[in-house]
């Protein structure tokens, strides 16, 4: 329907039109000033970076730094940290954006716009709508790196945050890789070439720091596999088996195929998707699926390094609620590392393969290890974690032996079972997984030192990492060693010493996050999702289609087989949704509710003894009181009567004995009764 405008009417009565004038301005600056109050009062522009970085005025200096506190906040507020990015005030496109911008200046601001944007990254879900902006954080990342950090001599802080924000961010894009889903984004990934370049010459720069080394790896890695599919041969994650390369297959994994074109994922990382998802879901099948695992740990030695992370990842996901998974764990470490040095001493045969990525893994299980100590569910998985399963002891007594055997045993692959494996077998010439897998522990148990200040519950544990701590830097001699504990601290941005703050209380900001706490468990859920479709169950943000119509039609005839499986995930097993405990990691926010509901029962059983001892002492002070208001009461009345009656006895009360007789005495004695003439008369008669 076409719209008509009205023409214009002189409302204002009999004027001039030089008054008529004045009003229309006046109306036009009315709306201007309006919608200048809709724009926002700051945003952050090239100049403002200038003059924050280069400004000497200490007043101006105080005001920018006032400003970019303000948008701080309001960046906080958009990132949605303490709703795990859900809310309809969460805009993160916009919020990482902003924070990139901030991220620039230098100071305080630079490392909190850091910390924030690595605590979001972590956290957020899995959103198609969100590739773009993290392309851009990509490339933001990637140019600070390049162009920036690599052309300071020394090593700094920035640099070892922009590394772990580059590990979570290139992670991500791959989990979105597997989903199919960078078709449409090829322009944004030859746009990464010339940054992943210059990365790639790297090696000399952060050999000494395989924490930013590992980093940097698997960034490397990532690209690698995802240009050669993307860019290449342009296919998609898609369910095509190639039967020729695995013939013996087990029947669990007859739905889950790929074809010649696309990315072909090891049935070890399947296999602990499915360990997840029984532990998710309790399902009775967790301990023949975690034998599947063990069957396929041959998989674990293969090249292609990259999907053997991921499983060990989503792996220790589950391990931090069941103590199955962690023993499964931790017996695939303990055979990849006994299998590295068995073929290292093999040097004889010239079929030996090249293990020179193996430290990779060895330095990301490291860190899996200290998540597991950290978040795990119960205090019995912790302890294990770091103890073993071992009840001897004296792992806990002689947590570095002095003496060096000269052929080491690897007992278990805790944190202590690794510790004294790789200290017996430390020297100048050793190998990159010893020195790498020491180094790793050694930089994780810093941090995890510093993350549990303040936490009386965690006083055990702490007190014993810092013990194992000190005897490392007490008894190991090597600079690499000490490197890591000082590489720590500066990650930190911690100036106290690791070993003497031990009883220093901090209060733990929301943004300030050491350890990722929720990309695995994400991760785990949406492969979960991906791997084990179902129709009942609650679909993923991620909106795209994985699966081809001719390719489900496959999948709904093999229906009825798939029934007769071991495994079972689907919803048809379980009907309501509500029964999937797809819930967010619980190890900070639920276990802090319990903790401060623990906290506030105490201190309200504490006061509700306090009020009663008070209503105690306040009843026997009431009673004493009404007592004295009775004895002052019959004081005044005994007062009155023996004004008035001059009598010192109690009302109703019988006067002394002596009293009496005295009484008795002075009254006269008495009279005998008269007898009536009459009647002495009558009785003369008778």
């Amino acid at each position: 329907m076409p719209i008509k405008k009205s023409p214009m009417i002189n409302t204002s009565g009999a004027i001039s039109s030089s008054y008529e004038k004045i009003l229309r301005l006046h109306f036009q600056n009315l709306r201007q000033k309006r919608s200048d109050k809709s724009k926002p009062p700051f945003s952050i522009t090239n100049e403002f970076i200038l003059r924050f970085n280069q400004t000497k005025n200490p007043k101006e200096k105080e005001e920018l730094l006032d400003l970019a506190r303000k948008h701080i906040l309001r960046c906080k507020r958009k990132l949605g940290l303490k709703t795990l990015g859900t809310g309809k005030h969460v805009n993160l496109p916009t919020a990482w954006t902003d924070v990139i911008y901030l991220a620039q200046c230098k100071g305080a601001i630079q490392d909190e716009a850091l910390n924030m944007l690595y605590a979001s990254v972590d956290h957020v879900s899995f959103d198609n709508g969100l590739l773009p902006a993290l392309f851009f954080v990509a490339e933001s990342v990637l140019y600070r790196l390049c162009c920036d950090a690599f052309l300071k001599t020394y090593l700094y802080s920035v640099e070892i945050k922009l590394s772990k924000i580059c590990y979570l961010v290139f992670l991500r894009i791959f989990i979105y890789f597997l989903h199919g889903h960078l078709e449409s984004f090829k322009q944004h990934l030859l746009r990464l070439q010339p940054y992943l370049y210059a990365l790639s010459f790297s090696g000399e720069s952060y050999y000494k720091y395989p924490n930013i080394f590992s980093n940097v790896q698997f960034v490397l890695k990532t690209m690698e596999i995802i240009y050669e599919r993307e860019l290449l041969s342009g296919s998609i994650f898609s369910p095509v088996e190639n039967k020729k390369r695995h013939k013996n297959i087990n029947s669990d994994m007859e739905h889950l195929q790929f074809n010649q074109e696309g990315y072909e994922i090891k049935h070890l990382l399947w296999h602990c998707v499915a360990a997840w998802t029984c532990v998710q879901n309790n399902s009775p099948q967790l301990n023949k699926v975690l034998e599947h695992v063990i069957c396929h740990k041959a998989q674990l030695q293969k090249k292609c390094w990259l999907d053997s992370v991921l499983a060990l990842l989503v792996l220790g996901e589950a391990a931090k609620f069941n103590m199955a998974c962690l023993k499964t764990l931790m017996d695939l470490m303990r055979d990849f590392l006994l299998s590295i040095t068995s073929v290292q001493k093999e040097e004889e045969s010239c079929k030996v393969d090249d293990f020179s990525w193996a430290w990779n893994v060895v330095y990301l299980y490291t860190t899996i290890l200290a998540e597991i100590c950290l978040y795990a569910a119960t205090s019995n998985l912790r302890k294990t974690v770091f103890v073993g399963f071992c009840e001897c002891k004296s792992s806990q007594k002689d947590i570095l032996p002095m003496d060096k055997p000269e052929q080491p045993e690897l007992r278990e692959t805790s944190i202590l079972g690794l510790l004294n494996y790789f200290s017996s077998k430390m020297s100048d010439n050793c190998e990159e997984v010893t020195w790498i897998g020491y180094y790793g522990l050694v930089y994780n148990l810093v941090k995890m030192s510093w993350e549990l200040r303040g936490d009386e519950e965690q006083d055990g544990l702490r007190n014993l990492i810092w013990q194992t701590l000190q005897k490392t830097k007490d008894y190991e001699k090597d600079e690499r060693i000490h490197n890591a504990v000082n590489i720590a601290k500066a990650e930190l941005n911690d100036p106290t010493d690791p070993f003497t703050s031990y009883s220093t209380k901090v209060s733990s900001n929301v943004g300030d996050e050491v350890f990722s706490k929720y990309i695995g468990w994400r991760i785990a859920s949406t492969l979960s999702k991906l791997f084990f479709p179902s129709t009942d169950a609650s679909r993923h943000p991620l909106k795209k289609t994985l699966i081809k119509q001719d390719q489900m039609k496959y999948l709904n005839k093999k229906q009825d087989s798939m029934k007769k499986r071991v495994l079972h995930f689907t919803v048809r097993e379980h009907p309501s949704v509500s029964e999937f405990l797809m819930f967010p990691y619980p190890d900070f926010f639920t276990k802090r509710d319990e903790e401060l509901a623990r906290i506030i029962d105490y201190h309200w059983q504490k006061e509700l003894k306090i009020r009663q001892k008070e209503e105690a002492i306040c009843e026997t002070e009431e009673r004493k009181d009404k007592q004295l208001e009775g004895k002052n009461h019959f004081r005044e009345i005994m007062k009155r009567r023996q004004e008035k009656l001059q009598k010192q006895t109690k009302p109703y009360e019988l006067p002394p004995r002596t009293e009496v007789i005295s009484l008795e005495k002075k009254m006269p004695p008495p009279r005998p009764p008269k007898i009536d003439s009459y009647m002495l008369g009558k009785f003369s008669s008778n």
